[in-house]
């Protein structure tokens, strides 16, 4: 549910309305109990601890509650301009600890209906959340080393090495669009 979610604005706690007010919305997906799958949350303490994104600019620590979060911004007749997804990928195409900016149309058709807490989420609703609004969505991956089948948190030497290079890529995403006042 919405409520499991934990909320921050870059620049102290908000209310998850927020990312209806706000010109650009950076979620954080993942279980930081399960290693390297969370690494979305831990980008989104990386970037609320950095303070420097200002007031335009929400970033939310969905954990694993993405999709009312998505169902919501679907719904809503107000949406931000743009949606920054960050999440923990498997794809053996990726070497792990690497970073790369995907596109939703470029996502294995067969996972589409894939809800396991471990594959990349929600991509129907994304689908669905790119056709039906204006919202611009940039989605950054980064290819997990280690998700333990038992709970065991902290992330493993590439990713924790790879959250410097994902708010790098958050800060250019967020400046490209903010610059267009």
């Amino acid at each position: 549910m919405v409520e499991a979610a934990q909320l921050f604005g870059c620049g102290g706690e908000m209310d998850w309305s927020s990312m209806f007010d706000a010109r650009v919305v950076v979620f954080g997906c993942g279980n930081t109990l399960y290693g390297d799958d969370g690494m979305g949350p831990l980008a989104i303490k990386a970037l609320q601890d950095r303070g420097d994104l200002g007031q335009e600019v929400a970033c939310i620590d969905a954990g694993t509650s993405i999709r009312p979060l998505l169902f919501d911004l679907i719904l809503s007749d107000k949406h931000p301009e743009q949606v920054i997804i960050i999440d923990t990928t498997t794809d053996d195409d990726i070497k792990p600890g690497e970073v790369r900016e995907i596109d939703i149309s470029r996502v294995d058709p067969k996972k589409i209906s894939d809800f396991s807490m471990h594959q990349f989420p929600t991509t129907n609703l994304l689908k669905e959340l790119q056709e039906t609004t204006d919202i611009k969505l940039s989605i950054i991956v980064v290819r997990a080393a280690h998700i333990p089948e038992k709970m065991q948190e902290g992330l493993s030497p590439e990713v924790q090495k790879a959250l410097d290079e994902v708010q790098t890529k958050v800060l250019q995403l967020v400046n490209s669009e903010v610059q267009k006042l």
